[in-house]
């Protein structure tokens, strides 16, 4: 059909062309009586109709005659206002509408005199614009390099390639090959397939070209109040998961471990400004005012039926008021789930405070993935202590060790050691190499793992120096059962390992699920640091390590 068009189209003179592609309805073209005389006669009906109205009202304001009390001219007169209003604007808006979507798309079929002149025949396919084939059916029609070639030069944005060829796994093979197109590198070695990549859309991951591969070991079983768990963890560290195994072991044979969870609740601290310290200051008062807080509670609550505000604490800075919200979040971690209601919280006290400016909804009091003073004292997500009590023939037969080598050995390298570097809740051997193993074979944010890892760890000899007391204290875990990574495939297998799949079934929001699996990472650092005390020797831990890689 567009080659007969066209070639029909060369016969005819260029500007006929022009006029019969234009000839399209127009508002105009419902109208009995020309548009002309039409627009006259609604233009005086209008002007009209006002006249008399206006002289009626004046009237019947002087003799104190009630506006409502109407006669049949007025009404009349009323309706014709009514009338020529609705076409006058009617008209005139849908005449406006029309020129502007006319003086859009004409443009393509404004065949010029130098065209015909060379007797070029166009096709309707011929005159679409480049970048309108670069979209839609078009696009989802051309072959996979084709589409790479326009990824590459910027002709089509990478990031749309999902929307717009509909298939999350052709996106990322395209992707990836543009991105080969443009560097010149291979990327052969990195997995594309066996990923469902549509559960990482819009949550986990964009701009997706595959996926990395992580080793993920076993360690257990674990037993932890009074229950057995074998704990997953990905690492590509040699010797984490055997030692940690063998921490496990130590545990178990000793009678297993106890965990206590002392504190749970998200923080999300945004930041303030007014024009002076003092309104910064009043609004300190006024949120930390008992009175305001069920105010302000009612408010953040709204956000999720798992929220509950617990505290708001402020700190002046200057003019600028960080305020750290304290709030529960069910089996969630709870980042998106507070950050929201804070939002719900600013907006509120704007329409009281109208010269207060949000600088950002987070002011780094939070604090998020930074190791800090304020999470180590106030802590953050969940706090929880964990000990055991390790027998003495169990630390000589499995760890090779004594009770008063570990003991002076946690001393000197765990206590003394971090507080010569000035560590903020580094006093431990290696806390963040188990939890970082946890948090990725769990499908955690691994960027957490920096407060998340913040441990003491004590170690004392009890009963005649027979036996090891060791406790496990964690002030800031932050870990969910629910959302982010958790969702995904290979995650939510080690979840269901651990038997904290998802929200609890019988009790959603009290964060059962959550809280086993802290204690279970808390359990693992216990474990953990028996793997550098229990082999003070750097020549015997080297000897140890070639032999479990062997």
């Amino acid at each position: 059909m567009g080659i007969a068009s066209a070639t029909n189209a060369k016969h005819v003179p260029g500007k006929l062309r022009g006029r019969q592609a234009n000839s399209k309805p127009l508002a105009s073209d419902a109208l009995p009586l020309p548009v002309g005389l039409t627009n006259k006669i609604f233009f005086v009906l209008f002007f009209t109709a006002s006249y008399y109205l206006l002289r009626r009202w004046g009237e019947k304001a002087r003799n104190s005659t009630p506006l409502h009390m109407l006669n049949l001219g007025e009404m009349l007169a009323i309706v014709a206002e009514i009338a020529s209003f609705i076409y006058l604007i009617g008209f005139f808006g849908i005449d406006y509408v029309q020129n502007f979507i006319n003086k859009s798309s004409d443009g393509p079929w404004e065949l010029d005199d130098e065209h015909e002149d060379f007797g070029v025949i166009h096709s309707q396919k011929d005159i679409v614009s480049p970048r309108a084939q670069l979209t839609g059916t078009w696009l989802k029609e051309s072959s996979d390099e084709t589409i790479a070639t326009y990824v590459g030069n910027g002709e089509v944005p990478s990031h749309s390639l999902e929307s717009e060829l509909g298939d999350c796994m052709r996106a990322a093979s395209v992707r990836r090959r543009a991105v080969e197109l443009t560097t010149g590198r291979s990327m052969e070695g990195l997995p594309l397939s066996g990923m469902d990549y549509s559960t990482v859309r819009g949550q986990c991951c964009e701009m997706v070209v595959g996926h990395v591969q992580i080793p993920v070991g076993v360690a257990g079983p674990l037993l932890l109040d009074g229950s057995e768990y074998t704990v997953p963890m990905a690492t590509t560290e040699g010797c984490l998961v055997a030692s940690t195994n063998r921490g496990c072991k130590a545990i178990y044979q000793s009678g297993g471990a106890i965990s206590i969870l002392t504190k749970d609740g998200m923080t999300r601290a945004p930041v303030v400004r007014f024009s002076t310290a003092k309104r910064a200051a009043e609004l300190k008062f006024h949120v930390e005012d008992a009175e305001n807080f069920e105010t302000l509670a009612v408010i953040f609550n709204r956000t999720s039926r798992f929220a509950r505000l617990q505290s708001i604490d402020c700190v002046l800075g200057g003019r600028n008021l960080h305020m750290r919200f304290r709030s529960t979040t069910g089996d969630a971690m709870g980042m998106n789930m507070i950050s929201k209601g804070v939002q719900n919280v600013l907006e509120y006290l704007q329409h009281i405070y109208l010269d207060m400016e949000v600088v950002s909804v987070s002011g780094n009091l939070c604090a998020d993935k930074k190791p800090t003073a304020i999470n180590w004292i106030e802590g953050r997500g969940k706090s929880v202590v964990c000990e055991a009590v390790i027998k003495g023939e169990v630390i000589s037969k499995v760890l090779k060790t004594s009770v008063s080598a570990l003991v002076e050995l946690n001393t000197v390298k765990n206590l003394t050691g971090s507080a010569l570097s000035g560590a903020i809740g580094g006093f431990n051997a290696h806390a963040a190499n188990i939890v970082s193993a946890i948090f990725i074979a769990t499908g955690q944010d691994p960027a957490q793992n920096v407060e998340s890892s913040q441990c003491l760890t004590l170690m004392e000899a009890i009963n005649d120096g027979a036996d090891l007391h060791v406790t496990v204290t964690m002030p800031s875990i932050e870990v969910g059962t629910i959302g982010g990574g958790t969702q995904l495939a290979s995650q939510a297998a080690c979840l269901n390992l651990l038997g904290v799949k998802g929200s609890h079934p019988r009790s959603p929001g009290f964060y059962r699920a959550s809280k086993c699996t802290v204690k279970l990472q808390v359990s693992r650092c216990s474990e953990g640091i028996f793997f550098l005390p229990s082999n003070p020797s750097c020549t015997q831990m080297t000897r140890n390590t070639s032999c479990l890689l062997k």
